[in-house]
């Protein structure tokens, strides 16, 4: 008679979060802030055709990052479930937050009923009439959602990235600076920092300026220009000072017994 292999249920939850992160962390990584118009996602995603950001109803777009096929089908369930809530009752029914909520669940229930998670990460985005009602929504593997505000960096080396974003990320950015914020963090994901070209990149604003349909997606010549401007407008930013170096070293400054013998000399001329 063979004996049954147990495994307590804190280690196999374990086991499925460490897999999940493993999986995440082998792909790039993705940005998604807010700037004075509304929101932008940046993705590091050369693919013209596999695309990691992508329009969910009118005012709400997903941005993901892992395993492609498994968040392809979450993003064809939330079109299908904004289309026929929209139908069945009102557009304005559809939100950010209702998505958010379905796609924990679904997650949730894919971790600890299935033995293998998704490896996914998740950002649902709506905008809003101002930037105080924009929602960013960040949703984790194991259906984990947070409620984030100003910027989210996820996938591969998403802490790195997160810093960098900090750093150079505000309030009520323009286009062109938000675009080059989001490119110069994705640029500090590997240990030495890379410049990423148009040809790498995958990006989309929810613009809340454009009437009725919020999404579209900035490629071409358009983008070209976008990264130039920023390029051009961003603020600089002071060099990191060296290992070692110190606040004001290299400075000259004069012994204080020097300037005590020019006095006595100036004072010794006077009484000539």
């Amino acid at each position: 008679m063979t004996i049954p292999f147990y495994v307590s249920p804190e280690q196999a939850m374990k086991d499925k979060a460490d897999y999940a992160r493993k999986g995440i962390a082998r792909g790039r990584s993705a940005v998604v802030l807010q700037y004075a118009d509304g929101i932008i996602f940046v993705a590091d995603n050369p693919s013209r055709t596999l695309h990691k950001i992508s329009e969910i109803y009118d005012r709400i777009a997903f941005a993901a990052v892992g395993r492609y096929n498994e968040f392809e089908n979450l993003r064809l369930g939330g079109v299908r479930f904004a289309d026929v809530h929209g139908y069945q009752f009102d557009r304005r029914d559809v939100t950010g937050r209702g998505l958010a909520n379905l796609y924990a669940q679904t997650l949730g229930a894919i971790f600890t009923e299935t033995p293998k998670p998704y490896e996914v990460e998740l950002v649902v985005a709506e905008v809003g009439e101002s930037a105080a009602t924009d929602q960013l929504y960040r949703l984790t593997f194991d259906g984990s959602v947070a409620d984030e505000r100003g910027s989210v960096a996820m996938g591969g080396s998403a802490d790195r990235v997160a810093e960098a974003l900090r750093e150079r990320y505000r309030d009520d950015m323009p286009l062109a600076e938000a675009l080059h914020a989001a490119v110069e963090s994705l640029a500090h994901q590997d240990a030495e920092p890379r410049e990423l070209s148009a040809l790498q990149l995958e990006v989309a604003v929810l613009d809340r300026t454009r009437p009725n349909r919020k999404f579209r997606r900035i490629r071409g010549r358009r983008l070209d220009d976008l990264l130039e401007e920023g390029r051009r407008t961003a603020p600089a930013r002071p060099p990191a000072a060296g290992k070692g170096e110190k606040a004001g070293e290299g400075a000259t400054e004069e012994p204080a017994g020097e300037e005590k013998q020019d006095e006595s000399k100036q004072g010794s001329e006077d009484t000539e």
